[in-house]
């Protein structure tokens, strides 16, 4: 294999299929990245075994009979990634013989280095036999972005470490919880004439969200993979195989308690009040009055505490009700709104926090668990 590109070009390539791979492996072969000639086209391909990504680069190709066996050569991802950045941007001539020798060739120098026998890598999931569903690649980097943050990291809960879809006929959902914060996402522009639901390793969609493009996304999936396909790069995942709980059934109908205030106001004042939380519960306390919100913290360790008065409407019975500072701060952090509410019912139940003027097409809801207080222990 013999080729001529431009550093930026093959140095943004390399950085793409670097996310899938591992930084050790039992699988010594996995620590690189798989160069393989398709057509007149670079394909590299990295995987970790449970995700894959594959980025498809134009190339200029030397006809020189290469030999068949050196059109599919396995590379050392870190050193060549580091000598990709390392480089300015310049032209660089890529050759590897049939023993796996490559040179990368320069107008400043070579640089050399052994690869494997492309052969030995392992095989990157086809999903021949798939489901398809077309998207807006923004529309899914959006899910994407709205929903990661609430993903569980507890092994043993393995079904909550993904991102859940539910794609239909009439709209799309996007569900993440880790039993603390749950957030979901109603799209109207993410539909199958097939329902199909799955659940997406949080770490795939991240990766997935920095290699989509402005164009359209195929998302195909089977019973084992998800592969969301952009205009030069796939990134194939394996599914989590577990039952989703039923996030329906912690979403209260009943919260007739309504707060209605400025994101950003309240947002900064969490911030700043839960800097002088308790350092083992990030507990602050929202007590509700009319027109009027005070937050308010102690770290009795530190003898410290703090509290600020937010505007905001509200026009009900006086309530007191503590969350997690980081918990509430995310929440916040990941709603667009200039305004928001919250629906309570009691301090001991879950609160609702949505967008007070939703974007066309697009239902966001999250909730979060409130901590329990001294005050109605």
């Amino acid at each position: 294999m013999k080729f001529t590109t431009a550093s930026a070009d093959l140095r943004q390539a390399l950085t793409t299929v670097n996310g899938a791979v591992p930084s050790k492996s039992t699988l010594p072969i996995l620590e690189s990245i798989l160069f393989e000639r398709v057509d007149d086209e670079l394909r590299l391909s990295a995987t970790d075994l449970e995700i894959s990504i594959v980025h498809r680069l134009p190339v200029q190709f030397e006809q020189n009979g290469t030999p068949e066996k050196a059109n599919r050569v396995a590379v050392p991802a870190k050193r060549l990634l580091d000598t990709m950045r390392a480089l300015p941007d310049l032209p660089i001539e890529f050759s590897a013989d049939e023993e796996f020798n490559i040179v990368l060739r320069t107008s400043q120098g070579h640089y050399k280095m052994v690869g494997h026998d492309g052969a030995d890598y392992p095989a990157i999931p086809d999903l021949e036999e798939a489901q398809e569903v077309s998207a807006d690649a923004s529309l899914l980097t959006y899910a994407i972005q709205k929903t990661s943050f609430a993903v569980s990291k507890d092994a043993l809960r393995p079904a909550m470490m993904g991102i859940y879809f539910q794609i239909k006929p009439e709209h799309g959902r996007a569900v993440a919880t880790d039993g603390h914060r749950l957030v979901k996402l109603t799209l109207d522009g993410l539909t199958s004439d097939t329902p199909v639901d799955f659940i997406v390793p949080e770490k795939a969609m991240s990766l997935a969200s920095k290699v989509a493009d402005d164009g359209t996304c195929s998302i195909r999936v089977d019973d084992s993979n998800a592969a969301f396909e952009f205009e030069n790069a796939r990134v194939i995942a394996r599914l989590i195989d577990e039952s989703y709980p039923n996030y329906e059934a912690v979403i209260p109908n009943e919260n007739d308690r309504r707060l209605t205030i400025d994101r950003e106001l309240m947002l900064a004042a969490v911030k700043r009040v839960g800097l002088y939380s308790s350092s083992m519960t990030n507990q602050i306390r929202l007590s509700l009055a009319k027109d009027q919100l005070d937050i308010s913290a102690e770290d009795v360790e530190r003898s410290s505490e703090a509290k600020e008065a937010v505007a905001c409407e509200y026009d009900d019975e006086e309530m007191l009700i503590g969350f997690n500072a980081e918990y509430l701060k995310e929440v916040l952090s990941n709603l667009d709104a200039d305004e928001v509410a919250f629906d309570f019912s009691s301090p001991n139940r879950a609160g609702v926090v949505t967008p007070l003027e939703q974007d066309e097409g697009r239902d966001l809801l999250m909730l979060i668990m409130p901590v329990m207080l001294n005050t109605y222990a």
